[in-house]
């Protein structure tokens, strides 16, 4: 029965005039029929059948205890409280005459002698203000979500006028990007030749500069190798410097230096040009090789121990000269590496440094260059453009589709969050997105999962949503949430709880769960059970 309708009954139930129906004490209206004075009663469960004074004679005759509805004596008994004015209830034979009031009626304490009262019609009267209460509040919630319904249907429609505009704006944006493509590809054309013409102009400037260099080092060479400045440059001269040993075999003869001036015992400096690849690789200026290092004598000599001194043994050096040898030792490391010879990498880019760097464009190809940017710049601007309205199209596409109720009613609650705070954490809930929890002083977030799916029963799908694949618990599953939805006029979380470890359940008030108000039937007045 719906929660309008039991207000309803309750309501009409204060007016009408009751009519007593004689009945064995514990007996409900709707089993009367069973127990007629006169006639043999029958075990409800048609065990058997006994006289009918043995109803409610303090001896269980019935297996199923319905011979007993009135007094304790069945174990298994049931007696029924009718409490006019309130609602009626059944409660286990055993508190019959237990000097407790269970029955707001007092009809089970008939024979304890406890000091009972009849509370049913004050019960009664708060409930009936309570449910009437929570009519109402059904009821200005349902109109609430009649709005939300309209405002649903408007927001769609909406959605769907700017989907249909997005759409031929994409077209235009599609035909743009293509059309500033070819005049960006256009542009680039000129540009990139005008780019390597330039680049092969330095790179023909470098060769000539490099080659002036070499043609300045071998005249060097030669005059470093010509001891004896007589011209010409020999076999015997060359043996002078055995880094040129062409198979650095550590033996490097006559027949090897022949080799290296093409074969003869020496060559002038026109000579000389056609043998210098042979030797420019390996060749070690004498002015730039390094000179030896003498080690003093004194650092040479190995201390003597001084045996009348005291010497510390391992264990006794203090702590604090360890850690110092070890920060030196650190330093000394760090000096190593700084030190390091250069790379291969760093003569290079030296070799690059001592060749200049290139010379700006001239002004025709800077403005072959300005030109291909601006049409870059432009086709760039275009292609984000069009993803932009891509993603919006997305977006609403995914906002039409989404199953937000059967009238849209809950599509109001997309895009929005709502908190609740506890005395730990800060708990959010964004609809249709996910449910987070925060410390409330401090610390990161923790996903309780992500929209899955409406989990209600099949009568009602919509009154709960499940939220899933969150973050992991510690040697435990996926955390998730269950959110259970109730009607009402604000929209708000207000409960939050974990009945298993890492599944969260929280409670959660919106009008768009709230019912239709059900007419009162005038015509079937309920009366009360006496």
């Amino acid at each position: 029965m719906s929660c309008q309708k039991f207000v309803l009954l309750l309501l009409l139930s204060v007016g009408v005039s009751a009519v007593e129906v004689q009945r064995p004490r514990g007996v409900p209206l709707s089993k009367r029929e069973f127990y007629e004075e006169g006639k043999p009663f029958t075990c409800l469960d048609g065990s058997r059948s006994i006289p009918f004074d043995r109803v409610n004679d303090d001896y269980c005759d019935c297996q199923d205890g319905s011979d007993e509805p009135g007094t304790a004596a069945c174990p298994n008994g049931s007696f029924h409280c009718t409490n006019a004015g309130f609602r009626p209830a059944f409660i286990p034979s055993s508190r019959i005459n237990d000097g407790i009031c269970d029955c707001c009626d007092t009809t089970d304490e008939y024979n304890s002698g406890a000091a009972c009262q009849n509370t049913c019609r004050e019960m009664g009267r708060k409930e009936r203000e309570s449910l009437q209460k929570m009519a109402e509040i059904a009821k200005e919630g349902f109109l609430l979500k009649q709005q939300l319904i309209q405002e649903a249907k408007r927001g769609l429609e909406d959605k769907k006028g700017k989907i249909s505009d997005l759409q031929l704006n994409k077209k235009e944006l599609e035909d743009k990007v293509e059309a500033l493509r070819t005049v960006k590809e256009t542009a680039e054309q000129p540009e990139k030749e005008a780019k390597e013409r330039h680049l092969k102009a330095w790179e023909d400037q470098k060769a000539v500069i490099r080659m002036e260099k070499d043609k300045a080092k071998m005249a060097e060479v030669f005059l470093e190798l010509d001891d004896d400045a007589d011209g010409f440059v020999s076999t015997t001269e060359l043996l002078t410097h055995s880094e040129l040993d062409p198979d650095s075999d550590g033996s490097f003869t006559e027949e090897d230096a022949q080799g290296l001036l093409g074969g003869v015992d020496k060559v002038d400096t026109v000579a000389f040009e056609a043998v210098w690849n042979n030797l420019k690789e390996k060749y070690i200026s004498e002015a730039k090789a390094p000179a030896p290092v003498e080690t003093p004598q004194e650092e040479m000599r190995e201390p003597v121990p001084d045996n009348d001194s005291e010497q510390y043994q391992e264990d006794d050096i203090p702590e604090e000269e360890e850690e110092d040898d070890e920060e030196e030792d650190d330093d000394d490391a760090d000096d190593a590496d700084f030190k390091s010879p250069p790379t291969i990498q760093t003569q290079e880019k030296k070799d690059d440094d001592d060749e200049g760097t290139m010379p700006p464009f001239d002004q025709e190809t800077q403005n072959l260059i300005d030109a291909a940017q601006k049409t870059r710049d432009q086709f760039d601007e275009a292609e984000r453009a069009l993803r932009e309205v891509d993603d919006q199209i997305g977006n609403l596409d995914k906002e039409v589709s989404f199953d937000f109720g059967p009238h849209a009613e809950f599509a109001y609650l997309y895009s929005q969050c709502y908190d609740l705070t506890t005395s730990e954490y800060v708990y959010r809930l964004c609809p249709f997105n996910r449910v987070t929890q925060k410390p409330k002083y401090g610390g990161s977030e923790t996903n309780l999962g992500t929209w899955g799916k409406w989990a209600g029963p099949e009568d009602n799908i919509y009154a709960v949503m499940k939220y899933e694949h969150g973050t992991g618990c510690w040697q435990g599953p996926n955390r998730s949430t269950m959110i259970k939805l109730t009607c009402g006029k604000e929209t708000v979380v207000t409960s939050t709880s974990e009945p298993s470890r890492c599944e969260y359940l929280m409670e959660f008030i919106t009008p768009a769960v709230c019912q239709e108000p059900q007419n009162p039937d005038l015509e079937h007045n309920p009366h009360e059970e006496l």
